[in-house]
């Protein structure tokens, strides 16, 4: 598919334009994301507010001390999984980003198949200001599974991050061209719905409305019952001032949605930026993703417990 660059001939104000940044990311990339591994969820709300049950000095020797109990026990039990996540939690809560980065390997290693935890990886990295880490884990799960939902958002933002617009636009492109002959090779392995989504997200955020018009409707037109490109378009028309137009799609969207999500649909028609609910990542709606378990609460714990589904978090 060719795609000619057009600016839509509407003027933006500064809210406007603030919407298509913000709410549409909230909105739409979230139906499509993946959820935060709980540790990185768990450390970024320790720092915001220090614990109530102790002072922040209290409770960083009390993490110390945990940590190095589960470094201990990891000496007699090198690949023990609840006790390579409670010390990835315990680092990150401690703030201990790169501390954190060889057990989310060694995780990563002992769950090939599960991208959650190279994911969680490059999170990790580009937090910590290894920006060409975190890519390389990016590529290195799309190198094995190309339609990797939440690598593919993750690797955009990233894209974005380092002004590579362009870069992200080619990607997900290149994903939709293989698209036909992966799900052909192996059923559902490139969501395509979602990738367009994430395309015209891109487009979005560069002022490229005419474009992500195109791609949602593109998206529209492959799969008539998901409801989040219909509200994706809803929400570009509606920053561009078009209400009638939005109000129309905000109603079908909110029709199409299941119930949990009407609510969210509303407000966002209303012009409110603050989604109080998330549809699961990837696929469709409905379907919950893996993604690694919270650890064990004791570093002596024996089992390994396998991920568990979890609700995904905000992007």
């Amino acid at each position: 598919m060719t795609v000619i660059w057009e600016r839509s001939p509407v003027l933006f104000d500064k809210r406007n334009r603030w919407l298509i940044n913000s709410v549409l990311i909230v909105a739409v990339l979230a139906f499509i994301g993946v959820a935060i591994y709980p540790a990185v969820e768990a450390w970024r709300e320790s720092s915001r507010t220090p614990t109530a049950t102790s002072s922040p000095a209290a409770r960083q020797a009390e993490l110390e001390t945990q940590a190095r109990g589960y470094e201990l026990a990891l000496e007699r039990e090198p690949n023990n999984q609840t006790l390579l996540r409670g010390l990835v939690d315990t680092r990150i809560e401690m703030g201990d980003l790169k501390g954190a980065i060889d057990p989310i390997k060694k995780l990563a290693e002992l769950n090939p198949t599960d991208s959650s935890y190279t994911i969680l990886l490059a999170q990790v990295l580009l937090r910590s200001g290894d920006r060409e880490g975190a890519a390389q884990a990016y590529r290195e799960i799309l190198s094995k599974r190309p339609g990797d939902i939440g690598a593919l958002q993750g690797f955009v933002e990233l894209q974005l991050q380092q002004d590579r617009p362009e870069a992200a636009v080619g990607l997900l492109q290149d994903t939709l061209r293989s698209a036909d002959a992966a799900n052909k090779a192996q059923p559902g392995s490139i969501d395509v719905t979602s990738v367009r989504l994430l395309l015209g997200r891109v487009y979005a955020t560069q002022e490229r409305d005419a474009e992500a018009i195109a791609v949602y409707d593109e998206a529209i037109k492959g799969d008539a019952e998901d409801f989040r490109p219909v509200l994706a378009k809803a929400l570009v028309l509606q920053a561009q001032n078009k209400n009638e137009e939005a109000r129309s799609l905000f109603n079908q969207a909110e029709a199409l949605a299941p119930a949990q999500y009407k609510d969210q649909i509303q407000q966002l028609a209303q012009g409110q930026p603050s989604p109080t609910a998330s549809p699961s990542p990837g696929t469709a709606p409905e379907a919950a993703p893996t993604t690694p378990s919270s650890p064990a609460a004791s570093p002596s714990a024996a089992e390994s417990p396998q991920p568990a589904a979890t609700a995904p978090a905000e992007p």
